[in-house]
């Protein structure tokens, strides 16, 4: 079978703020499997876990920001269109509809997180709407998830030109180093001053400054901390 004209990675998550250890895990995919471009999709309204401390903006500004360096990543603002909870499933359905076919698209994600695909909205047919590419997160190497989920070991790839020569969706899995860094821990040294030099990209951190986000003392944040709870459900769950 000849292989998709283009090979478009996603990489969703709530960014809250985008750091290093998603960057490498789109640096990791990218390279592994000459994606033709890289959509960086931030979710509005997270279902998998308490509402973001930045706003909707600042989240999309600082992925923006992050693209710059990279011709072939966009920030898009696919989820951040719906006032309802950002459920992938419903953003790959949007993609198909415009015109890209489930094996055209590979769904990015940490292999922590994907350890916990069966919660996820409409497991497991999302499975079939797009190739996921599982990379390795520290402590947590992708072929760890062959024993994890072994209902799921037989859709299991390691070689890259198994992804591309699929005529149908797999789970490919990809060993890389990634940066050991959270969103929550940034957030958490940010509200007691402690510096986040290298945590997160340089234009990301210059924005978090410029615009004094997640200190403590912030309007933004104490409207976040007595907000309601976060809905039910399960998103991409990349922190």
């Amino acid at each position: 079978m000849t292989a998709p004209a283009r090979r478009i990675g996603i990489l969703g998550g709530t960014f809250d703020p985008i750091h290093r250890g998603h960057v490498d895990i789109g640096d990791a995919a990218h390279a592994a499997l000459d994606l033709s471009e890289v959509q960086i999709i931030t979710s509005h309204v997270p279902p998998h876990r308490p509402p973001p401390e930045a706003s909707s903006y600042h989240r999309f500004a600082m992925v923006a920001l992050t693209t710059i360096d990279r011709p072939t990543w966009r920030a898009a603002d696919v989820e951040l269109r719906h006032e309802t909870p950002s459920y992938t499933s419903r953003t790959l359905r949007e993609l198909h509809g415009r015109g890209y076919e489930p094996i055209e698209l590979c769904f990015v994600i940490g292999a922590d997180a994907f350890a916990d695909i069966a919660s996820w909205r409409d497991y497991p047919d999302i499975l079939q709407a797009a190739h996921f590419v599982v990379v390795s997160r520290p402590r947590f190497p992708a072929a760890a998830l062959v024993e994890r989920l072994p209902h799921l070991a037989d859709r299991m790839v390691r070689r890259p030109g198994d992804l591309v020569g699929s005529r149908a969706p797999v789970i490919f899995l990809l060993d890389a180093v990634t940066a050991d860094v959270s969103s929550t821990a940034i957030r958490s040294r940010l509200a007691t001053g402690a510096p986040i030099d290298g945590m997160v990209p340089p234009r990301v951190q210059q924005h978090i400054e410029q615009h004094g986000l997640y200190r403590s003392t912030t309007p933004e944040r104490r409207a976040t901390n007595a907000g309601a709870r976060a809905p039910a459900g399960r998103l991409h769950g990349q922190d």
